[in-house]
């Protein structure tokens, strides 16, 4: 039992936490094709940007859903318009995609460099923190 709950309450729970975990390696790839699909149709629901919207200056990763979308359509050129990242982020899921529907996993295993994925997420944020910065003080956002 979890917390002194009744097994009535906790086995329908425990159950779907089960049925979660040996699903879950269908999050990226439902992520993506998501994504795909709201390019083709924007009126599809989203998340617009909270601090856009408060103050009406764009965060770092502001027009990346939609710079992904475009990638994952092939409208490169798009895509880079409205945000760099875009392309790059469009190839990440779909590389996690493939790499968590064959391996069954929502974290897939894969070689890399460092037995911890900070240095790379570190490289990754000060990346996106140096090319905001840059739109920021040319004022290269896209309208909308």
């Amino acid at each position: 039992m979890i917390d002194d709950q009744p097994e009535s309450l906790t086995g329908p729970l425990n159950r779907f936490l089960r049925r979660i975990r040996h699903a879950g390696f269908l999050l990226p790839a439902t992520l993506t094709g998501y994504l795909w699909l709201k390019g083709g149709h924007p009126g599809l629901p989203g998340w617009a940007c909270p601090l856009r919207a408060l103050t009406g200056i764009p965060c770092p990763t502001c027009f990346l859903t939609r710079a992904t979308e475009l990638a994952l359509r092939g409208d490169l050129d798009g895509a880079v318009a409205q945000h760099a990242f875009g392309p790059l982020l469009a190839v990440g899921l779909l590389g996690w995609s493939l790499a968590a529907l064959g391996q069954r996993r929502l974290l897939p295993q894969v070689g890399r460099p460092w037995r911890s994925g900070w240095p790379g997420a570190a490289a990754a944020g000060l990346a996106l923190l140096g090319y905001w910065l840059v739109r920021l003080g040319h004022q290269t956002f896209p309208s909308g």
